[in-house]
């Protein structure tokens, strides 16, 4: 068994007429650093003060099919350790996992459904991945 499975929430993906007009909006009214994903939040890990963590908040358009098969009008992301040991316990228990694990430099990613259809996203994320690029433009 994984000695940790979710850490944290990873990312809030959600549906919308337009995206970019949504993402001005919340730039405008509530102060969020926007991007061309949407916005990213920045804080503490709290078992690891000194270091950073990130969200992805992002607005997606209504057609999307990212969220497929779930016909859901979001997707949560879930931040994960571990992430190939969960996916081997999640299929031994019968959990759906739709794809194989993509690596990509700032983490690794899997999708899997929950009992009600809806997707999620598992991550394990590369925090310092994010620090550099995006330093002075997130959310805090």
């Amino acid at each position: 068994m994984a000695e940790k499975r979710v850490t944290g929430i990873g990312g809030i993906f959600f549906k919308c007429a337009d995206p970019e007009k949504t993402k001005g909006w919340y730039q405008q009214h509530l102060g969020l650093q926007t991007n061309e994903y949407g916005s990213l939040f920045e804080f503490r890990l709290g078992d690891e003060p000194s270091k950073k963590g990130y969200l992805q908040w992002s607005p997606f358009k209504e057609d999307t099919d990212y969220f497929e098969p779930s016909q859901k009008e979001f997707m949560i992301n879930y931040r994960v350790e571990n992430l190939v040991e969960l996916v081997e316990e999640l299929k031994a228990n019968g959990v759906k996992v739709l794809d194989e694990i993509e690596v990509y430099e700032y983490g690794k990613f899997v999708h899997i459904l929950d009992p009600e259809n809806n997707k999620i996203e598992l991550w394990e994320p590369v925090d310092q991945v994010f620090t550099e690029m995006y330093e002075g433009k997130t959310t805090k």
